[in-house]
């Protein structure tokens, strides 16, 4: 029996029908392991002032996984959310090309709700990656999660091909 394309190309072998996205290496298998670095990500937030606590796992379409955390600062302005510290590391490495981004977040570090992206990370993702197709993962645990296309979060987004 001939292997189907996805199950070459993902990080997990999938079964006929679980694949979430119109990237073929995000299956709900990877979906999961993405929530759970976020979650391992957001216990390393420093944030003595919000005390709300924020990690993300991006995945590249080379099937690379890069983690970020919200890093606070006194004066707030340079405080950095856990979506751009993941998306600079990625790029600041050489990576140009995502598939999806797990967010998870909650005060105290504890996730009670969903935690979406902010504004400015929302244009960020925009700038790195393809609207259409780009999976935005918003969790509270790994089977309790939302699945957007970052154009459903970013409708009408400012891209560099406006320029």
């Amino acid at each position: 029996m001939e292997e189907s394309k996805e199950a070459k190309t993902s990080l997990v072998t999938q079964q006929k029908g679980e694949l979430l996205s119109k990237q073929s290496i995000v299956s709900r298998s990877v979906v999961k392991n993405l929530i759970r670095d976020a979650i391992e990500a957001m216990n390393k937030a420093y944030t003595p002032y919000s005390r709300f606590q924020v990690g993300a796992a991006l995945l590249t379409k080379d099937q690379k996984i890069y983690t970020g955390c919200n890093i606070e600062n006194v004066s707030y302005t340079p405080t950095i959310c856990a979506e751009r510290t993941a998306f600079f590391k990625a790029v600041s490495e050489g990576e140009k090309r995502f598939a999806a981004i797990a967010i998870v977040g909650g005060k105290n570090g504890v996730i009670t709700d969903y935690c979406p992206p902010c504004g400015v990370c929302r244009q960020v993702l925009r700038e790195f990656a393809d609207p259409k197709s780009f999976l935005v993962i918003l969790a509270k645990s790994e089977n309790d999660y939302l699945l957007y296309f970052l154009e459903e979060l970013l409708p009408m987004g400012f891209g560099p091909e406006h320029l």
